[in-house]
């Protein structure tokens, strides 16, 4: 029998979730402007290179944001370039194709850039030194010598910068964090993460053409005649018009790393906002097309995995384009688990479960969670965009500065490079260098 001051753990568990909430309620008890309010001054005059797939939900997104005012957009695509203007919300917003052009105009004062990554670089350094803040799509870049090159620029520039891992603006992974400091579930020794897909045969994934969800072939002829190729290609190899690098640039590694900066950065980015862990020392991986049979580089099937040596952590990377079931993010300690709801930048939900297996027969009862979190008014905070926004104006560091965005970049190119090289890489954190 108990005694009377002898908690049993679901009361641990839901008293020490009730401390890590409040203790992040005070933190989020913001000034106005940091949570999300209409800054006093005039709007930030933003300039959006790269309207593709995700550079056209990033200008749906600053177009209805109050805290900015869309001046300029540039785009290679013509058929791109006019849904930029459409959607720009501003009549007198000005159009470019060559983003130098863009950098120049005075009007300018912040840039966004959806561009594919293979461009993340130059167009970095060459915004920073035109006097520009920078809003950079993830993954940052494609090498570790060149994110040392951007995080200096932005250093010397003095310039404010924010990453696009917008599961940052999410309060659980601070909620999160806390409890496991607490001890809420023991010393945490492994994290699963996974990203799954199974599309059908005529819809294969990173084979859309403009939006995720859209399918239809445009007549390559006519795509030819509103492109400036030569100008797409930028630093990467000079080849004849592809249309399916074009398209579809994830699947080839001249302009960009494959699943490693698109969807293991996302799951990654958690991570490192709930344990901080930094650059693990690390990485193995194994990665074939193991399905897909069509000239991609990129292989449909990724599996990494990172050491953290001195936290004595393991981390898992499970990348399926294959199958439809979730690996959500599962944080796994002594005396339980977390998991959290969704996919990375989408975790706003979390549960703790008491340690046990993962599956029981349908006829034995299912585990209830100790702890379940869903955020309250309490955890409301600026989202993603707004909250570069308001540093662009305070001149504070955003939640993804320069130097998160290095993490992220070192590690996943640990994991690209584990790949490339066929063998276990590690971070050689004096050097900062992978080896």
């Amino acid at each position: 029998m108990e005694s009377s001051n002898t908690l049993n753990r679901r009361d641990f568990m839901r008293a020490s979730g009730s401390t890590a909430a409040a203790a992040i309620a005070g933190t989020l008890a913001l000034p106005a402007i940091l949570r999300g309010a209409t800054p006093a001054s005039e709007p930030v005059r933003l300039g959006h290179i790269g309207i593709g797939v995700r550079g056209i939900q990033l200008l749906s997104a600053a177009s209805s944001n109050p805290g900015c005012k869309v001046v300029a957009v540039c785009d290679v695509y013509q058929p791109h370039l006019r849904k930029a203007v459409g959607t720009a919300n501003n009549p007198d917003v000005k159009s470019y194709t060559d983003y130098h052009d863009l950098l120049n105009d005075p009007m300018v004062e912040a840039v966004v850039i959806g561009t594919p990554d293979h461009w993340h670089e130059q167009m970095l350094l060459d915004a920073v030194a035109a006097g520009k803040d920078v809003y950079c799509e993830k993954g940052w870049t494609t090498s570790v010598a060149a994110a040392k090159r951007m995080r200096e620029a932005i250093r010397k520039a003095g310039k404010i910068f924010q990453l696009g891992h917008q599961g940052r603006q999410l309060a659980a992974a601070d909620v999160a964090r806390q409890m496991l400091l607490d001890g809420a579930i023991g010393e945490i020794t492994l994290v699963n993460l996974g990203r799954f897909f199974n599309g059908a045969p005529d819809r294969p994934p990173w084979r859309w053409y403009g939006s995720f969800s859209d399918f239809t072939r445009p007549d390559p002829q006519k795509v030819v005649k509103e492109l400036d190729w030569e100008r797409w290609l930028g630093p990467a190899p000079m080849i004849d018009f592809n249309e399916r690098h074009f398209w579809h640039w994830r699947c080839y590694f001249a302009y960009g790393t494959g699943q490693a900066g698109d969807l293991l950065s996302h799951e990654m980015d958690l991570v490192q906002s709930v344990l901080r862990f930094g650059i693990p020392d690390t990485c193995v991986t194994h990665a074939h097309n193991a399905f897909w049979k069509d000239d991609r580089e990129s292989p449909d099937t990724w599996l990494s995995s990172y050491v953290f040596e001195k936290q004595n952590c393991s981390v898992t990377f499970e990348g399926c384009m294959n199958s439809r079931r979730q690996q959500t993010p599962e944080f796994i300690g002594r005396n339980g688990r977390l998991i959290f709801s969704d996919i990375g930048q989408n975790a706003s939900l979390f549960e703790t479960y008491a340690d046990g297996p993962a599956y029981r027969p349908a006829r034995y009862p299912q585990p209830e969670p100790d702890f379940f979190f869903t955020p309250g008014p309490e955890h409301r905070r600026p989202d993603h965009l707004t909250d570069f926004l308001n540093c662009v104006r305070t001149r504070e560091k955003t939640r993804c500065n320069e130097d998160e965005a290095f993490i992220e970049a070192a590690t996943l190119l640990m994991s690209f490079e584990s790949h490339r090289q066929k063998r276990m890489v590690r971070w050689d954190a004096q050097r900062e260098e992978i080896v």
